[in-house]
């Protein structure tokens, strides 16, 4: 009897060949086992089950072909000869009035393509999902394709017509079902070549967590001298705690800084979930250096006895999700009782239309979601869009979402942004929030210094400030600019910088150190030269912050970070501009936002009541239009995903994992067992269309990961190498 394989050999690595009845066996159970988890919280329950399914069943069915075959036994030389996935599609489409047969055939043929336009499909009639090269050998074969799987699989048969074909499948619900194949398959394919993937499912328990918060709070110690602050947070805390769910389950929080929006929130959320039987949280952030601080948070507030922090809670810093089938070890996945992951990686997951981004997402089903600091999760522009998903995840997948801000920008109230325009509940009572808010329009005023600075201008004006100082600038590399010549004026102990250019190790060990000093009254003479990434969600209090004009709601964020509790009575914030040339550069997205913000400092309205008016500004200045008219609306409405992929882009250009430690590279390329986690903390995101300038170089039998062969240093991250290049290509000539 033939043995029939899956997967190559690959000797030079130790790993075996694969057969069909392995793999395909162990893809149906987990895809099942994924589908009947998410079912639980769905009104699709029955046609996601079956959909699913028949896809695990039938995926790979096309490697079956003696081509293929052939090929998979030769140690894994070549790729294929047949487009596996055509097989199955065939034979699922051979009755494509039945909607779950229908919907598997898609699923088969996206599981390595990614998910097609519809229409563009439904054009192909017969054609439909299925790949014309392969067409001609899958009917000359199907048939003893199918006798070979029923020898060694068995059969599930076609289903019955169980669904309601006028209600049909929307996007998300396509997106949600792929999700679970292809994450049984990415996973059944990383155990069989020896990697690192974990065991079990750590439960979310809701009350032991709750009751584990209960007594972290209680046991933070009271600020001598800020006892009105104390009291306040000690409110909001218990006013989020003992809040009745929302009955839409959308709730808004709009408490300003320094409330414990981390931990009031987080009670609210698992008190909801016990009510709810939901099975996860995700706290999405809207910038990468500030995941560290709420996970150090909740993995000391959370855990019950004996857990593991990293499997209780998860930081997921930067896009790590890899289709090669080598890397599929290094992807994040979302099976965490808690995840803390960043905006970017949770709205463009849920926009995705490629598998190895997609594999996580069915994990968001029966979830209860806090979109912390959501004036900033997301460009004016994706908001109508991004609005309807997080409405679809309440309606069609039992998920329970908080949208939280010290500067909320109430958009759901716009036109411009939800067909359906109203209000949501608040989680803080009026009575709670309204002494909170008077405290804070005393705590900080806002200045402006009209004329734009040069570098040196700059520098020679930061050094007026009162120290400690906080600066921020619009772009990482004016940033590093800013820093390296102050650290040149002053020496490098006196300054501080933090940006998306050092790799989250990096930065965790900038931001203890910054918060180390910060305790020390008596430092007082240095500077934090920073980006966006330190204006919203941080805990640091910095006597005097300046920030280059962006937008209202950034201006609110950036006060957030000074005088948090009171402690130097009042301070000022101050926007300044900048003179582009000498390295620094404007960021052209904050155009706009800068003008209304500069039109708001002259007319007195630098303040949280305003931010929805400031929004409400900026997009009419872009001619944005009604949220009917939004193409990416349009897009999703025709199931054209590849199109939502592309125009649903949160950072407006394709960027890719760069490794910056040479032992971890050297690993990777030796093909040892590395964990994904020491992937995403040694590693930086970088545009795509800089790689080349960069010096970026593949890691050698790797596709999706590259190492950084310019300079790096824990002051400058990959800046310090950019800088070097930038001062040669400034001083040079050929």
């Amino acid at each position: 009897m033939n043995e029939y394989f899956a997967r190559s050999p690959k000797p030079e690595k130790g790993i075996p060949a694969q057969t069909y009845r392995q793999h395909v066996s162990e893809v149906i159970r987990m895809a099942n086992d994924f589908a009947e988890k998410a079912s639980a919280y769905t009104a699709f329950d029955r046609l996601l089950r079956n959909a699913v399914g028949y896809a695990a069943e039938y995926h790979d069915l096309g490697k079956l072909d003696d081509g293929n075959q052939k090929t998979l036994r030769a140690a894994g030389k070549g790729s294929l000869p047949t487009k596996h996935w055509d097989a199955g599609a065939a034979h699922l489409m051979s009755d494509p009035k039945k909607l779950a047969n229908k919907l598997a055939a898609l699923f088969v043929h996206s599981h390595h393509e990614g998910l097609p336009s519809l229409r563009e499909e439904q054009v192909k009639k017969a054609g439909m999902f299925r790949e014309p090269s392969a067409k001609e050998n899958t009917e000359a074969w199907l048939t003893r394709y199918l006798e070979i799987h029923a020898a060694e699989i068995g059969v599930c048969g076609v289903s019955e017509n169980d669904w309601n074909e006028k209600k049909g499948a929307n996007p998300l619900f396509m997106r949600m079902a792929l999700s679970c194949l292809v994450d049984a398959d990415h996973t059944d394919s990383a155990r069989h070549c020896g990697n690192t993937v974990p065991e079990g499912e750590v439960l979310l328990e809701p009350a032991k967590r709750l009751a584990a918060l209960d007594k972290y709070v209680a046991n933070i110690p009271a600020e001598q001298g800020k006892e009105e602050r104390n009291a306040l947070r000690r409110q909001v805390y218990d006013a989020c705690r003992s809040a009745h769910p929302a009955e839409n389950s959308l709730i808004a929080c709009n408490s300003p800084v320094g409330t414990g929006k981390t931990t009031a929130v987080m009670a609210h959320l698992l008190n909801v979930a016990k009510e709810n039987g939901l099975r996860r949280v995700f706290v999405v952030l809207p910038f990468t250096n500030i995941i560290d601080q709420s996970v150090e948070v909740y993995r000391n507030a959370l855990l019950c006895d004996g857990e593991e922090p990293e499997r209780v809670v998860a930081a997921h810093h930067h896009k790590a999700e890899f289709e090669e089938e080598a890397n599929r070890a290094f992807s994040f996945l979302w099976n965490a009782p808690v995840t803390v992951t960043t905006a970017v990686q949770f709205f463009e997951t849920l926009a995705s239309n490629h598998p190895a981004t997609l594999r996580k997402l069915h994990q968001m089903a029966g979830s209860a979601i806090f979109i912390d600091e959501a004036h900033a999760a997301l460009p004016a522009h994706l908001w109508p869009q991004a609005w309807k998903w997080l409405q679809e995840l309440v309606r069609d997948w039992g998920c329970y979402i908080v949208m939280a801000s010290g500067s909320l920008t109430k958009f759901w109230e716009l036109r411009e942004f939800s067909e359906k325009t109203g209000s949501l509940p608040e989680l803080v009572p009026h009575e709670v929030g309204e002494p909170v808010r008077k405290a804070e329009k005393e705590r900080i005023h806002y200045r402006i210094k009209e004329d734009p600075m040069s570098l040196d201008g700059l520098c020679d004006w930061i050094e007026t400030l009162p120290g400690p100082r906080l600066v921020i600038l619009n772009t990482v590399q004016s940033a590093a600019v800013v820093a390296r010549e102050l650290a040149k004026r002053h020496g490098r102990e006196n300054i501080e910088h933090l940006s998306t250019a050092l790799a989250p190790i990096h930065r965790k060990k900038t931001i203890a150190c910054i918060k180390e000093r910060l305790k020390d009254k008596n430092d007082t003479g240095w500077t934090l030269v920073a980006t966006s990434c330190v204006e919203a969600g941080v805990d640091f209090s910095f006597k005097t912050p300046a920030r280059e004009l962006c937008s209202l709601v950034s201006s609110i964020q950036t006060g957030g970070r000074a005088n948090r509790s009171g402690e130097y009575g009042s301070t000022e914030l101050w926007g300044f501009r900048i003179r582009p040339g000498e390295l620094l550069k404007e960021h052209p997205s904050f155009k706009i936002s800068a003008q209304v913000l500069a039109q708001m400092y002259g007319e007195g309205t630098v303040s949280p009541e305003y931010c929805s008016e400031a929004m409400k500004r900026e997009i009419r200045n872009r001619s944005q239009g009604m949220c009917t008219d939004d193409p990416i609306i349009k897009a999703e409405k025709n199931y054209n995903f590849p199109l939502v992929n592309e125009q649903f882009s949160v950072i407006p250009s394709n960027t890719m994992t760069v490794i910056v430690d040479e032992d971890l590279r050297h690993r990777i390329e030796n093909h040892e067992k590395i964990d994904f986690r020491e992937v995403q903390m040694k590693s930086v995101s970088i545009y795509t269309a800089k790689g080349a300038n960069f010096a970026v170089a593949p890691l050698q039998g790797n596709t999706n990961l590259s190492a950084w062969t310019l300079a790096y240093d824990e002051f400058l991250g990959y800046m310090a190498g950019v800088l070097t290049v930038a001062d040669f290509t400034d001083n040079c000539c050929i």
